[in-house]
């Protein structure tokens, strides 16, 4: 998330009460949890076990926990909660606003796009040229749409972010910052779901093809001209490149790249990153060729053992 106009480290640090190491005057552009961090950014981090990574990525102001030597070129917040300082200031600059209308008046709803009975589109949403937005979605504030966008009944666009924190009282939520960006002539089946990013932007790359009941996550970028079957789900901070094909019930982990070109057979399930430009089955997935000769020899092993068993030594 964009902070405009930028601010400076002791503003920051004078809204959540809070010391800070470094230049007052120190400018913060935006704010964003460590995965889509950008230099100018805060970010924040409460676990010795991710410290090195939060200081030595791009952020610029890091609210910590700890009291530990600033890194040239950073600033340092103290913080006993690093969390909850930081729900706070996404709050802060990006608050709840509650809808007063169907269609908000801050939207923007381009020349030709028709909006079909019960669409509900909220505060600061963009809508381009042409769309068809079938009855019943709902485009959550600061979504983004562009040209020639389809959209089927039921489809909900820019929900939160499936992102907690356990402590001793349960699950605390991070608040959800980001935003969803649709661009040209993406088509979405009925009944789908796209989080917004948690800080960042979930983003539907050009001419990309979504079947019903497809789920995406948090931060997920999905490349151009993709096609997605139905029921897949996608986790979050995922990168789909380009001319990737992922039929019916795919499941995808957290935190992966999917490589150009790639097709991932039905029901297959992805724990890592794959290389693109091969076609790929299984749970966890393999090359589907290999995958395939791995079952015929499975469904062999009852004979296999019986052999074995009547072999007399």
């Amino acid at each position: 998330m964009k902070l405009t106009p930028s601010r400076s480290l002791k503003e920051i640090a004078g809204l959540i009460n809070a010391s800070f190491i470094g230049s007052p005057e120190t400018l913060l552009y935006g704010i964003n949890e460590i995965h889509k961090v950008e230099k100018g950014d805060i970010t924040f981090v409460d676990n010795p076990k991710y410290y090195k990574r939060a200081l030595e990525s791009p952020a610029t102001l890091i609210i910590i926990n700890e009291l530990v030597d600033c890194p040239p070129g950073k600033v340092l917040i103290i913080s006993k909660e690093p969390f909850r300082d930081y729900n706070y200031l996404t709050n802060h600059f990006r608050p709840f606003v509650q809808a007063k209308s169907a269609i908000n008046e801050t939207a923007v709803i381009g020349e030709g796009t028709i909006l079909q009975p019960g669409v509900f589109i909220g505060n600061h949403v963009t809508v381009g040229k042409n769309c068809i937005i079938h009855a019943n979605v709902c485009l959550y504030d600061h979504t983004m749409l562009g040209d020639n966008v389809i959209i089927h009944a039921n489809t909900v666009i820019g929900s939160d972010a499936f992102y907690f924190k356990k402590g001793a009282d349960g699950y605390e939520q991070m608040h959800s910052c980001g935003r969803a960006i649709i661009h040209d002539n993406v088509s979405i089946g009925a009944g789908c779901t796209m989080d917004r990013g948690v800080s960042g932007d979930t983003v539907i790359g050009k001419g990309t093809k979504i079947d019903n009941h497809v789920h995406i996550g948090h931060d997920t970028v999905i490349g151009q001209n993709c096609l997605i079957a139905a029921q897949v789900g996608i986790a979050g901070v995922v990168i789909i490149e380009d001319d990737v094909i992922l039929w019916g019930q795919v499941g995808v982990q957290k935190d992966l790249t999917i490589g150009k070109g790639a097709v991932v057979l039905g029901q297959s399930g992805i724990g890592k990153s794959l290389p693109g430009n091969i076609t790929y089955f299984g749970s966890p997935v393999r090359e589907a060729r290999e995958k395939m000769k791995e079952l015929a020899l499975i469904k062999q092993l009852p004979e296999i053992i019986q052999e074995l068993r009547n072999i007399k030594v």
